[in-house]
């Protein structure tokens, strides 16, 4: 199987420790990496916070990894607003990679509109029929792809004012993700499907809330968004995989 185009020009020198990577030089003249970062306001650049994508932006260079970086995220957006930018916003950028992470404006149930919701923005089928599109679309181009869960929520007196009713559970702790944790499940199940790497967010958002004296909040700024420490835990999360990419078009 011919490599795709970015494992071809994955070739700066780096190694990967069991949890840390080593930094290398960038080789001299490497043509940098395009990566489009492509999502919502957990995407988005947000004033002075530094994001993911700034994140990557600085370190994969340290990595030997010369990157351009785009952040193409847009607050509020659903899979439906990023399908109608997507040929702007990703395709013509001509990506040698692409982060895709959506899901919590898609599941959002808007009950607190006269009279309320009762239905998810955008339905738990089309949803997955987008994550779907956007990769095929991608992979038909042979461009890289990473998908990424949304990241899990909290509830805060502002959001449990707003949201506090069915089908929400503001009587449980976690209960503002009653379903968007079925669009991580589905975001695990497209990626199984169209065989991409995964970078489980909801799941690492959790597993930090279970360890004793932690808690889901101290990722976020307002319930919904991550603050600097989980924006630098998404960050982590996705620089090994960016450079394992590197690894696999070497066998």
């Amino acid at each position: 199987m011919k490599p795709k185009p970015l494992l071809l020009r994955l070739t700066a020198a780096l190694a990967i420790g069991a949890g840390s990577l080593a930094a290398a030089e960038p080789l001299p003249g490497k043509a940098p990496l395009t990566i489009v970062a492509f999502g919502d306001s957990t995407t988005a650049p947000r004033g002075a916070l530094q994001v993911y994508a700034d994140c990557l932006r600085q370190e994969l260079p340290r990595h030997g990894l010369p990157v351009r970086v785009i952040n193409a995220g847009v607050g509020g957006n659903t899979t439906e607003a990023g399908r109608a930018r997507f040929v702007r916003d990703v395709l013509d950028r001509k990506p040698d990679l692409v982060i895709l992470q959506f899901g919590i404006n898609d599941a959002a149930v808007d009950v607190w509109k006269t009279p309320p919701a009762s239905q998810p923005r955008v339905s738990l089928e089309r949803y997955v029929a987008n994550l779907e599109f956007f990769i095929e679309s991608l992979q038909a181009q042979q461009r890289a792809v990473l998908l990424m869960t949304p990241n899990a929520l909290c509830w805060t007196p502002a959001l449990k004012q707003r949201y506090g009713k069915s089908p929400y559970r503001p009587d449980e702790a976690y209960g503002f993700n009653v379903l968007l944790q079925d669009y991580a499940e589905a975001a695990r199940g497209v990626a199984k499907r169209k065989g991409v790497p995964l970078i489980d967010v909801f799941a690492a958002f959790q597993r930090h809330g279970k360890t004793s004296g932690q808690a889901i909040d101290d990722l976020l700024l307002d319930g919904m968004h991550p603050n600097g420490q989980g924006q630098r835990l998404v960050a982590d999360l996705l620089l090994p995989e960016i450079l394992k990419l590197r690894l696999a078009g070497e066998r």
